[in-house]
């Protein structure tokens, strides 16, 4: 008999963000290294206000250097590329899969998923129009064509890849109800305004991780939880 193909959907959750991060790798690692395992799913929220800044985003401004000083934000480097986001009253997913799985887990058949999705919930997405740009300071600055903006223009879905050993891990930030006095303080512009759903951030949550296991009858969904001990997140299915 061949090895049951498995997908891991992780329980929401809330922690720092260096906590959040050593949890996709850990996602990232298992993804490698257990070949039943083709990918893992998890939509989780920030203990506190962070900015993280892309794999390949060196240089912090002052700026950002005296809000850390003053308490006002933490930071985090993530594995995935792209310039900086503001994790501050969104949703943030962290997607691991397999190589060989790429050409149904591209950035393209996600974000089909993810517009698809939303349209469901009456907010409408599409693909950004730029194809390549530079690292900027604000991810949301730019609306890249594997970003998603709504229907005014805001880009609300901004997506980043890390590759290791034959695995992929993406990030994506969901900006619902960003806080407008810390955005404007980090980038100097407008923040997007909130999303009008009349929904919570966990009732779009579930709706997210409910449509994602649509139509994959030939995979053996398994849902976990994170224990308090993240190296042992892996034990706890419910």
């Amino acid at each position: 008999m061949g090895i049951e193909k498995q997908a891991l959907i992780f329980a929401t959750n809330n922690l720092p963000g260096f906590d959040q991060m050593a949890l996709d790798l850990n996602s990232l690692d298992q993804t490698i290294l257990n070949p039943e395992i083709i990918l893992t799913l998890r939509f989780y929220y920030w203990t506190g206000d962070w900015l993280s800044i892309g794999y390949h985003q060196k240089e912090i401004p002052l700026h950002w250097k005296n809000l850390l000083s003053n308490g006002e934000i933490n930071i985090v480097r993530r594995p995935s590329g792209g310039g900086a986001v503001l994790h501050s009253g969104g949703i943030t997913y962290a997607l691991t899969f397999k190589k060989n799985y790429y050409k149904v887990l591209s950035y393209e058949l996600v974000n089909n998923w993810l517009i698809k999705s939303f349209g469901e919930l009456g907010l409408n997405l599409q693909y950004g129009n730029l194809r390549k740009s530079s690292i900027r300071t604000n991810c949301f600055g730019t609306s890249l064509i594997s970003d998603l903006v709504d229907q005014d223009g805001f880009k609300r879905i901004g997506s980043a890849q890390f590759r290791k050993k034959g695995a992929f891990l993406q990030h994506g930030e969901i900006q619902t109800n960003p806080s407008r006095d810390l955005w404007f303080k980090l980038f100097k512009e407008e923040a997007p305004p909130k999303v009008n759903l009349k929904l919570t951030n966990d009732e779009i949550i579930d709706h997210l991780r409910n449509s994602f296991q649509k139509n994959k009858s030939n995979i053996n969904f398994k849902n976990i939880l994170i224990d308090k001990k993240i190296e042992n997140f892996y034990d706890m299915n419910y």
